[in-house]
């Protein structure tokens, strides 16, 4: 099992760009959160996620493209390589990942590979395992898509560390201090 040496995260606020929805809640970039083990070490990071009740894994790149998920949200454990990846859209936020590093991506916020697809290999989750889609930003995607995203609820567990803090406690603080209007 990889071990966990990050539980503090470093939190990007990604808004409504028009294009793409984004979301209130922020990505959560763990860096440097796990050791990588030298061996299986993708069949230990999906055991990590799955202990935590984070399924559906798959191993692969990231895509180049701007593209979000509308019904769940989803993690990403860099296990080998490091690239650029922009958050929110052409005018979002770049940020370096590298080996080591976790990301916890609310639905609806874009995210595109600013290098090539397998310069980074990587476990992406989804909280109850559940499914997820795939979208691009393209017309008459919305409102539909945002609907979607509304109806996503805050994972009941943390893909790192279960219960005992992480995604759960932190986008339920940020809900609490949002402003009534």
């Amino acid at each position: 099992m990889p071990t966990i040496t990050n539980a503090t995260p470093l939190k990007i606020y990604c808004p409504d760009n028009g294009i793409y929805p984004n979301s209130h809640l922020p990505v959560l970039l763990f860096k440097k959160a796990i050791t990588i083990p030298h061996l299986f070490a993708a069949k230990k990071i999906k055991a990590l996620f799955a202990k935590n009740n984070w399924g559906n894994a798959s191993d692969s790149g990231l895509f180049t493209y701007n593209h979000y998920h509308s019904i769940t949200h989803e993690v990403l454990a860099i296990y080998k390589g490091h690239t650029q990846l922009l958050l929110g859209g052409e005018n979002g936020y770049r940020v370096r990942i590298e080996t080591g590093d976790v990301l916890v991506i609310p639905a609806g916020v874009a995210h595109k590979n600013l290098g090539h697809e397998q310069e980074v290999a990587c476990i992406g989750a989804y909280p109850d395992g559940s499914d997820f889609d795939i979208h691009s930003g393209q017309p008459g995607e919305r409102p539909g898509t945002d609907k979607n995203i509304s109806l996503v609820p805050i994972p009941g567990e943390d893909p790192l560390l279960g219960n005992e803090y992480g995604v759960s406690f932190i986008w339920t603080a940020e809900i609490r201090a949002e402003p009534v209007v």
